[in-house]
């Protein structure tokens, strides 16, 4: 955790708005104290899309580095961490195409649950009287995102915008560009996917998935702030 200086605790305190005032203007202590809001949400959207560390981290990246060089397109008109979540994604989703999958997100709609969309077995977490309660905990993270990371593609991403983002049905299907109904089936069969075990027992554990936090944040904080040539020293 990056140690607070006075003047980013006193800019802690304002809103996201009044934040982007001051980054227009290109205050190096706003633009980091935006991005280390919003950097856990926008590497997990793209990381729901593609499905790797390294990518989501250049996703996120970029996607700042967009925003930041395009203020301007920002009217308040919907919240900061809307905006950002849009340009994550549609970055995200550009890199996706790139890919060309030989599956398309509209064909994993048809799968039925006899084909494709088949119950994912897994093994159940081991309770033992080991003290390290930090370690069991990371353990079974792990084994969150090994069954996360193995739900095709489109029940991912509203997997992971809706149960671990917690994101509204109407927010999801307006950042992916679905019906309502089908950001509700998608879930559904995800949260079947993944077994009822795993949903009710492990569920309190959905919060620390895919984290974005210590050095990959201060890593991603630091790169944008270069590619943009803003002074990277805190204020005093």
């Amino acid at each position: 955790m990056q140690q607070l200086t006075a003047a980013s605790m006193h800019l802690d305190n304002l809103d996201d708005g009044a934040l982007v005032e001051r980054a227009r203007n290109r205050d190096g202590t706003a633009v980091r104290l935006i991005m280390q809001r919003h950097n856990r949400r926008l590497f997990r959207v793209a990381r729901s899309v593609l499905d790797d560390d390294a990518e989501a981290e250049d996703v996120v990246q970029e996607a700042y580095f967009r925003a930041f060089t395009h203020l301007d397109g920002f009217r308040g008109e919907a919240q900061l961490s809307t905006w950002l979540t849009r340009i994550a994604l549609n970055e995200a989703l550009g890199r996706l195409r790139q890919r060309r999958l030989t599956v398309g997100l509209k064909d994993i709609d048809a799968i039925n649950d006899q084909g494709e969309a088949r119950v994912i077995y897994l093994p159940s977490a081991h309770q033992d009287s080991d003290p390290e309660a930090a370690a069991a905990r990371a353990g079974v993270r792990r084994l969150l995102e090994r069954a996360v990371d193995q739900l095709p593609d489109a029940f991912r991403m509203v997997f992971v915008l809706r149960d671990i983002e917690e994101m509204s049905t109407e927010e999801t299907a307006t950042h992916l560009g679905l019906r309502s109904e089908t950001v509700k089936t998608r879930l559904h069969r995800a949260r079947r996917l993944l077994r009822q075990s795993l949903h009710e027992t492990l569920s309190s554990t959905l919060g620390d998935l895919f984290p974005c936090a210590g050095g990959r944040c201060t890593r991603i904080t630091e790169a944008v702030l270069t590619k943009l040539g803003i002074d990277q020293r805190p204020e005093e």
